[in-house]
């Protein structure tokens, strides 16, 4: 399955393997999941999970984004029509929609007004979770990108 993450998800995850966040991001590491990324959001990665208030060891953040940069699908994305409140979201939906993800996990749903969105879904973490225990016990796949 092919989703795109944004950055509050991710540090979440690397800051409490035992949540939702954590979950997500150890699918994607184990490959179940595929991440849908361009250059502003690989950068947005970089900055972030460098930033000294995290306190994340550096060999672990280049673990963790040489591993999206090598199995994460890159995509050219088209600019939005309309602005979102957050400009610096903009990408996410960007290339979400682009990408044909499947859904942009956030933990930030108010930013991304469903109107603005082009029928991608907007989703929680938790949320998401719930997705994928409902397409297992339905009998479908958890990757199928």
């Amino acid at each position: 399955m092919k989703i795109v993450l944004d950055t509050n998800v991710l540090v979440a995850g690397l800051l409490s393997p035992f949540g939702a966040c954590g979950d997500i991001v150890r699918m994607i590491s184990s490959g179940n999941l595929t991440l849908c990324v361009d250059a502003r959001i690989l950068s947005e990665y970089h900055e972030v999970l460098r930033r000294p208030k995290l306190q994340f060891e550096e060999d672990k953040i280049v673990t963790i984004l040489d591993y999206v940069e090598r199995n994460g699908q890159t995509v050219a994305s088209s600019p939005l029509l309309t602005s979102l409140p957050d400009p610096d979201d903009e990408p996410f939906l960007e290339v979400a929609i682009t990408g044909s993800a499947e859904c942009l996990v956030t933990g930030n749903h108010a930013h991304f007004p469903s109107n603005l969105c082009q029928g991608v879904k907007v989703i929680s973490p938790a949320d998401f979770l719930k997705l994928l225990r409902k397409q297992k016990s339905a009998g479908g796949t958890v990757g199928r990108s």
